[in-house]
């Protein structure tokens, strides 16, 4: 009996110190992720402005104007899954590409490991600033003076609609290059070796085992890093704020920057609430789609 209630107390003691590890993480989430994401739902329905302090409940007008009457939201989202579209298979590709040289320790594999890596830790800020700077137009920018002493002319970088955003692009895959690499080669390294020897002798070359053996063993982790790539290039916000704010003529405003737009500069924080909510709908669909989709890549082609 009495070895019983020790059992028991031993059970209610564990899980009491399971409870107050958890119990931090809890109230931070709801402090912090579930109360402002309900203020946000709510605050959709209403006409608040920071600046004059109403508060009116107005229903569904925020969304009515959103789909119906605001131009520049219908600009904002083709420019926001513009910049996915750019991005997201740039960033997988290369990464995965880095990946598999780096998982052969060939050739210069410890430098270009540091060197992949370096911007991930790097200030989002000041690396913004930094490349802000190389890209500035004319010969004051780095990179066309260099341009200019091989004879190319290079464009305006950041004040041309044409260039803006592929510019943003290629200083977001840079920036965010590193942790792709980092979870495909995690992934790459615990793949089985056997399987691999056993392709490479039955004749099959390195783009056939890369494609039928190892692309197929890494699916799970390619869906995996399409959705967390997919959902960061929703919510860019400081590199487009740092080297474009938004322009020229608009080209780069994404809906986070909209949102902060509409919320910080313009006051207008319901109409703002109402367009996080349909970014969040956005990416949750996002999300549900990929997700869904993972059986149906995870499996070896037939040869």
């Amino acid at each position: 009996m009495k070895k019983r209630e020790h059992i028991t107390r031993q059970r209610r003691l564990e899980a009491l110190t399971g409870y107050a590890f958890v119990t931090p993480q809890l109230i931070g989430f709801i402090l912090l992720v579930l109360i402002p994401l309900i203020n946000v739902f709510i605050y959709s329905f209403h006409n608040k402005n920071m600046l004059y302090g109403t508060n009116l409940y107005v229903g569904l007008s925020n969304y009515e104007k959103l789909f119906t009457g605001d131009k520049l939201f219908w600009k904002t989202l083709g420019n926001t899954f513009r910049f996915s579209i750019l991005l997201v298979p740039l960033n997988l590709v290369l990464s995965f590409l880095l990946a598999l040289y780096l998982g052969e320790r060939l050739f210069g594999s410890r430098y270009i490991r540091t060197v992949i890596f370096l911007p991930v830790v790097t200030s989002g800020v000041a690396w913004a600033i930094v490349w802000k700077y190389l890209l500035q137009s004319g010969t004051a920018g780095p990179i066309n003076y260099f341009l200019s002493k091989v004879g190319i002319t290079g464009p305006n970088w950041l004040t041309d609609k044409n260039w803006a955003m592929i510019s943003v692009v290629i200083n977001r895959v840079l920036k965010n290059l590193g942790t792709n690499v980092l979870i495909f080669l995690g992934a790459v390294m615990n793949m089985p070796q056997d399987v691999i020897e056993a392709a490479r002798l039955d004749g099959a070359n390195e783009w056939a085992v890369i494609r039928r053996i190892k692309l197929p063993l890494l699916m799970p982790t390619v869906l995996m890093v399409t959705i967390v790539t997919m959902i960061g290039s929703m919510r860019v916000f400081d590199t487009i704020r740092l080297m474009t704010d938004g322009g020229p003529e608009g080209s780069t405003m994404v809906l986070v920057y909209y949102i902060y737009h509409q919320a910080f500069k313009m006051f207008n924080t319901g109409y703002a609430s109402a367009i996080a909510v349909i970014l969040f709908i956005i990416v949750l669909l996002l999300t549900i789609l990929q997700w869904t989709l993972r059986k149906k890549v995870s499996h070896y082609e037939d040869a």
